[in-house]
């Protein structure tokens, strides 16, 4: 019996052909062939007219708010269970985190949280869109519009999930996504921001460029203090395809999620939601036990191990890390962590084993 990993990369040999040719062709005048390919052919994808490739989702945040202008001082809201990457570029801008709410279905930022978190100072909302889930990115834009303030998404987890017709990450003044390895679709490390804002694009061009402005005739004269968070054409080869096979990574995604809900189905648990009218990329599924069921989370991951399955706990409350100011009054992130594990996903996983996973989840259940 194999050990089942949490996550693996879905590359074959269609990504190792890009990667070959770039590496044999990819130098001199065509550096950035394959970057200025994978710029085009994703924003083609996700139905956004701008796009910049980056080194990494949190490069991509970093700069655009750096666009935006927040600064030191500013104040920037987000959800309370996150992954650092999403606070840490608010961080480097000198700008204030305030770590509000999550909502209990889509463990997601609360757009009640959120209203009531806004003061003069507030620049900027980020909604994360957590394990695949949406946040109520109408609600936040509502917010966002009444208070004059800018909704950023960052859909680093969320490729293949959708809004209401329309792709996470496409409706707030900008979104960004991640390309690690453990995500959907990979580049091994790499980000891309995405914005239907000209004039954003146009700053974040300069930014992208070490501060050099598109159309300056001087060599080497940069307009700004700028970033290097550059994407290598290498990995934008491998990006290249991975698009062409991004439906079949969401699918398969998709069809793992849908064992899951089988095999857990009548369990005390909740499992990501996928509201009416949205798709779900269901990169990371979850679950979540029912408060007042006896459950503890290192047994069941020590279950896990026995019978050789890998698995990860979910986010800590970012304000129970020692950088932060804590916020126990933030009081379902502070109850959902305890309760609740990512479950293996990838896109090649079996469905015999889902059903190894789900069998453990059943049996630490009816015994706890």
């Amino acid at each position: 019996m194999s050990r089942i990993a949490y996550v693996k990369a879905n590359v074959g040999e269609h990504e190792v052909d890009y990667a070959i040719d770039a590496v044999r062709h990819g130098w001199g005048t065509n550096c950035y062939k394959y970057i200025d390919l994978f710029e085009e052919r994703f924003a083609q994808f996700i139905g956004a007219p701008y796009v910049i490739a980056t080194s990494s989702a949190t490069g991509a945040l970093h700069m655009g708010m750096a666009a935006l202008g927040i600064g030191v001082d500013d104040e920037v809201i987000l959800g309370d269970m996150n992954w650092i990457a999403s606070v840490a570029p608010v961080t480097y801008l000198g700008a204030k985190p305030v770590l509000v709410d999550i909502d209990p279905v889509s463990w997601c930022l609360d757009p009640a949280a959120v209203e009531a978190a806004i003061t003069p100072r507030t620049k900027a909302i980020i909604a994360v869109h957590l394990y695949g889930n949406l946040a109520d990115i109408d609600a936040l834009l509502r917010i966002g519009e009444r208070h004059g303030i800018p909704v950023i998404e960052d859909a680093a987890e969320a490729i293949g999930s959708i809004w209401h017709g329309k792709r996470a990450g496409t409706l707030g003044v900008f979104g960004v996504y991640s390309f690690h390895g453990s995500k959907t679709m990979t580049t091994g490390e790499g980000g891309m921001f995405v914005t239907s804002d000209a004039e954003l694009y146009a700053r974040m061009r300069t930014l992208s460029n070490h501060g050099r402005e598109q159309g300056e005739n001087r060599q080497f004269w940069p307009a700004v203090i700028g970033y290097k968070y550059k994407i290598s054409n290498v990995q934008a080869a491998i990006g290249c395809g991975q698009l062409d096979r991004i439906d079949e990574l969401v699918d398969g995604k998709r069809r793992v999620f849908a064992a899951y809900k089988r095999g857990l189905a009548g369990l005390p648990l909740q499992l990501n939601p996928e509201p009416e009218g949205t798709q779900n990329g269901f990169w990371m599924p979850s679950m979540i036990v029912d408060e007042g069921v006896p459950f503890d989370r290192d047994d069941l991951l020590r279950s896990f191990a026995d019978a050789d399955i890998e698995s990860r706990i979910v986010f800590w409350p970012l304000s129970m890390l020692d950088m932060f100011e804590a916020r126990p009054e933030n009081k379902i992130a502070y109850s959902v962590y305890p309760r609740a594990i990512n479950l293996p996903s990838f896109a090649g996983m079996t469905d015999d084993e889902v059903e190894r996973v789900c069998g453990v989840v059943r049996s630490y259940l009816s015994h706890s």
